[in-house]
């Protein structure tokens, strides 16, 4: 009996102290979740509201030499839409276009200036176009390795590409080489449908596939640090253009501050202001 007694306590002992250090491990567990720092929402307000080609299926929007610039993609279901980008009126909403790609083949994405040229992605043939941004002439190409191409940014020095994943990659504008790719995460997680980008005073900021969010990502680390949720945009385009698809596009013109966006086939884009620290 003293055996018995002395081997169910030992397991009652042992019972108790496993539980116990779970429960430890679990409030560690829960704590650790808890104290994870929350990524900050930017507050917005509306400065002003222009009119958009609610054709425009966008890909890329960005100013330059004070400026708005668009590109569009051809979408084989929406036989309104092309792929081409040009110069936008702010009073019209209408793009000038000056250059166009044949919808049947290239489906048209982000573009970027630099150096005196603009590059122009596309979908899935892994290449992208380059003109002359003075006449705006196709002066070649240049072949990438990403299955996709999305958006495209610049930091001054390289040409930053999106292709819905989770990471960026930095191209070489002298022989289009894979300088280094970005990972980007939140709190340790990656967020991937990377799409739409512009770089703003030493931050990139990328429109989220299939949502109203726009995130500012820390191009030293890739993580984000600040978010802006547009819901209220997407509403009223939506109310205004039933047809009205996801969020795309944030153009910012350096000279003035302003601050653009709008969305694939929105009737409108909205100048938003927030704190750019």
């Amino acid at each position: 009996m003293n055996k018995i007694l002395y081997v169910t306590a030992f397991f009652s002992f042992m019972l108790v102290s496993c539980n116990t250090e779970k429960v430890e491990e679990n409030k560690t567990e829960q704590v650790d979740v808890a104290e994870a720092p929350k990524v900050p929402q930017l507050n917005y307000s509306i400065e002003n509201q222009y009119p958009h080609d609610i054709t425009s299926f966008t890909e890329g929007l960005l100013f330059q030499d004070h400026k708005l610039y668009e590109s569009t993609g051809g979408a084989d279901n929406l036989p309104q839409t092309k792929s081409l980008f040009g110069e936008v009126d702010l009073k019209t909403g209408k793009i000038l276009v000056k250059a166009e790609l044949d919808k049947t083949v290239y489906f048209g994405e982000g573009i970027v200036f630099l150096n005196g040229k603009i590059y122009q992605l596309t979908y899935k043939n892994q290449i992208a176009f380059i003109y002359d941004s003075k006449s705006f002439k196709q002066i070649g190409t240049f072949n990438y390795a990403n299955r996709e191409g999305w958006g495209m940014t610049t930091d001054g020095k390289y040409l930053i590409m999106s292709d819905g994943t989770s990471y960026l990659t930095y191209l070489d504008p002298t022989n289009y080489s894979v300088v280094k790719t970005l990972d980007v995460a939140e709190n340790g997680y990656v967020v991937e449908k990377l799409n739409e980008l512009e770089y703003i005073k030493g931050f990139i900021y990328a429109n989220i596939w299939t949502t109203n969010t726009i995130v500012k990502i820390d191009p030293k680390t890739g993580d984000i640090v600040g978010k802006l949720d547009l819901t209220a945009l997407a509403q009223d385009s939506k109310s205004k253009n039933p047809d009205a698809l996801e969020m795309n596009g944030i153009a910012y013109d350096s000279l003035t501050n302003k601050i653009l966006v709008t969305g694939k086939l929105w009737p409108n884009m909205y100048e938003i202001k927030f704190n750019l620290n």
